[in-house]
């Protein structure tokens, strides 16, 4: 796929999120205007967007979506949820579309059905309105006729209005034309969307008339950059011009005065009619190209923003490209990956440098501080041009959640906190399928239906929560609900029956290790298989995914209040500062973000037939770090160094013979058979390439 085209494809994935949530808005909130504008605004550009690139069938499933969207807009359809769904299912073809572009470079699918799907609830709308709409428009031309009469007398020529037509077109072409000639001076009022607006109303004269000339340009009217109104020259053979002019949609008024009499222009122009007609219909179509590199444009300046009508006018000027200082570039992201790699390979080499360096000379010492610094500045830029918002998978979660409530009848509120927080791109990448799990676990197991809340005392709607916090080096993410939270009864009798544990195991686990068994492989607590939920797959893969990432997920739930699902999660991946230990002649490594307390070698007690050190009256599980990975250590069990882990990682004290300071370096997880072994996560290259196991403390 070439750079365009690849452009073209992410603009108009992000134009599909922009479309869902604002429907989603006006769905909720059908007075929504901000939702409204976001909608025209979105819908218009992907209609244009497609029809310049040539895919002409997804240009037309977009007008239909649009047009069934402005005749929600003006009030012809109330907005209801089987409309809407209608309308989702055109924007889900649009994104189909756009997968196959991606994939084939074309549309090979046929959207003709999801066309006529749309385009059938605006028919049944036009035949109930049609018998008042009648009427509206016999009016209407009544009163504009008598508008042109006397607009026509006023003025042949048109010179009481302030713009001179035959400065758009100048008199020899209005002449050379054989049919009528008209100047048609647009008043929008105070339009809120006044590009989109614009826009339909100069479609709608090129639709009925030949399109002569536009004052300002199509691409100004296109941006909104103009007063009140615009000024349009056609030529039509249209009896009634005026009653034509003021059925468009949008405008507020119009004042149609008549240039030429076509006996009088046929008699002037002569032979030149046919020539000055081809020129029209060129120039007809000239405005209909530029219309459409306009809404590319508009596509491109668009991108990243929320259509600030500043922004658009500051592309108007042909210098303001130059003239501002560019904030920011794309960057291919295999290129970013490739410098990121370069980077790893940096800090590698200046661990083996500091290493083999041991023992020199000040001056040497002082050097390599130096590139510690350099190296340490570099990393960082890195790893923040890899940080990628929230937002970016966020955007496609309240349609999922809609659609879901709707399947079961349920009534939700999505509510989404912190957005912004921003995250490694592989992470971002690898926790969407497992937020995804999560968000469905909350609507089918955790959510009632509204009855079941209502009997219960409850809002009819639940809401479903996604926040993100960030921690320092690590991200809180937490998918939390209302609903009547884990059934603990239920869940023990399930790991029961699923064969999980034995009665008497079940009824000695505390209310949390009840509530840890959801992320059992294959536990589900639904008896019935839906699409859904009830496969008995997803909250071990929630699991396994974030065990991967070197993060954490937990459970927490309150009877009839609702439950958490808490993932924590590092901000960025593969380089890690941790602390070295040493076990047996052997080097270790413990991530620093784990380790909460290193000391000497403290009295050892037994409880219950385990060993235990005590820190402040706390009592902490003792692990040997020789006897978990079964190698020799070589202190006496009374001495060497205790390592205490956090609490919110692990409750647990390691023993070693000793440690040996700490560094940054590269971690490569264990992948295959390697990346089962508990108490072991990957490995660092140090020194003379020296590589050192990372440990695992959780599962150690």
């Amino acid at each position: 796929m070439d750079d365009y085209l690849e452009a073209f494809v992410r603009e108009g994935e992000e134009h599909v999120t922009n479309l869902n949530n604002a429907l989603l808005e006006l769905e909720s909130e059908p007075g929504n205007e901000e939702a409204m504008d976001a909608i025209f605004r979105t819908a218009h550009t992907l209609k244009g967007n497609f029809g310049a690139m040539g895919f002409e069938d997804a240009s037309n499933l977009a007008h239909a979506v649009e047009d069934l969207l402005d005749a929600m807009r003006q009030g012809d359809l109330e907005v209801t949820g089987d409309r809407m769904d209608r309308i989702f299912e055109g924007v889900d073809e649009i994104e189909a579309c756009l997968d196959e572009i991606e994939a084939n470079g074309e549309v090979e699918r046929d959207v003709s059905d999801t066309v006529e799907s749309v385009r059938a609830v605006l028919d049944e709308a036009g035949e109930e309105a049609g018998d008042a709409a009648g009427g509206d428009e016999e009016t209407a031309g009544d009163a504009a006729g008598g508008d042109e009469e006397t607009a026509g007398d006023a003025s042949g020529d048109g010179d009481d209005l302030d713009v001179d037509p035959f400065a758009i077109v100048d008199r020899e072409t209005v002449a050379a034309v054989d049919r009528r000639v008209f100047h048609v001076h647009v008043d929008m009022g105070d339009s809120q969307m006044k590009g989109v607006d614009g826009m339909f109303v100069l479609e709608a004269a090129q639709e009925e008339f030949d399109l002569l000339g536009t004052d300002p340009s199509p691409d100004a009217i296109n941006d909104g950059d103009y007063d009140d109104g615009f000024d349009l020259v056609v030529a039509s053979d249209v009896a009634d011009v005026a009653a034509t002019v003021h059925s468009f949609p949008k405008l507020d008024d119009a004042t149609v005065t008549e240039l030429t009499d076509a006996a009088g222009a046929e008699s002037e122009a002569g032979g030149e009619a046919g020539d000055a007609e081809e020129d029209a219909s060129a120039e007809s179509a000239d405005v209909e190209a530029s219309e459409a590199a306009s809404d590319t444009a508009s596509a491109s300046a668009d991108d990243g923003d929320e259509g600030d009508e500043d922004d658009e006018d500051d592309g108007d000027s042909p210098m303001a490209s130059t003239d501002t200082e560019i904030q920011s570039v794309r960057v291919d992201v295999d290129q970013l990956d490739e410098l990121h790699g370069l980077v790893e390979q940096l800090v590698t080499t200046r661990i083996k440098l500091r290493r083999g360096m041991e023992g020199s000379d000040r001056q040497v010492d002082d050097e390599l501080d130096e590139l510690d610094k350099i190296s340490a500045s570099l990393q960082d830029t890195v790893m923040d041009m890899r940080l990628v918002p929230m937002k970016k998978i966020v955007g496609k979660f309240p349609r999922l959640v809609r659609d879901l409530a709707r399947e079961q009848d349920k009534e939700i509120e999505f509510v989404v906190e912190g957005d912004d927080v921003e995250l490694d791109r592989t992470i971002l990448t690898e926790i969407s399928d497992p937020l995804m799990h999560l968000l469905r676990n909350a609507v089918d197991h955790g959510i009632e239906p509204p009855e079941e809340r209502e009997a219960n005392g409850k809002d009819p709607e639940g809401t479903v929560t996604l926040s993100a916090e960030r921690n320092r080096d690590q991200v809180i993410i937490e998918v939390r609900d209302d609903g009547g939270g884990i059934d603990r009864e239920r869940v023990r009798e399930k790991a029961v029956e699923k064969d999980v544990m034995s009665r008497e195991e079940v009824d000695e686990l505390t209310d949390a290790e009840v509530e840890d068994l959801v992320f059992h492989p294959g536990f589900s607590t639904n008896d019935e298989v839906t699409d859904v939920s009830g496969r008995g797959v997803g909250m071990d893969v929630v699991r396994d995914t974030v065990s991967r990432l070197d993060g954490s997920v937990s459970v927490s739930s309150v009877p009839g209040e609702g439950t958490t699902f808490t993932m924590t999660l590092p901000v960025t991946v593969a380089i890690v500062k941790v602390l070295f230990v040493e076990s047996g002649g052997e080097e270790y490594g413990i991530p620093i973000k784990t380790v909460d307390e290193i000391s000497r070698m403290k009295p050892v007690k037994t409880v219950d037939g385990e060993e235990v050190i005590t820190y402040d009256e706390t009592v902490y599980p003792l692990v040997r770090l020789g006897d978990a990975l079964n190698v020799p250590e070589e202190t006496r069990e009374d001495d060497g160094m205790l390592v205490r882990i956090r609490d919110t990682e692990r409750q647990v004290a390691v023993h070693c013979d000793d440690v040996r300071g700490q560094e940054e370096v590269v971690v490569k997880p264990f992948e295959g058979i390697l990346s089962g072994i508990p108490g072991l996560s990957g490995a660092a290259v140090l020194g003379e390439g020296d590589v050192v196991t990372i440990l695992d403390v959780s599962t150690l």
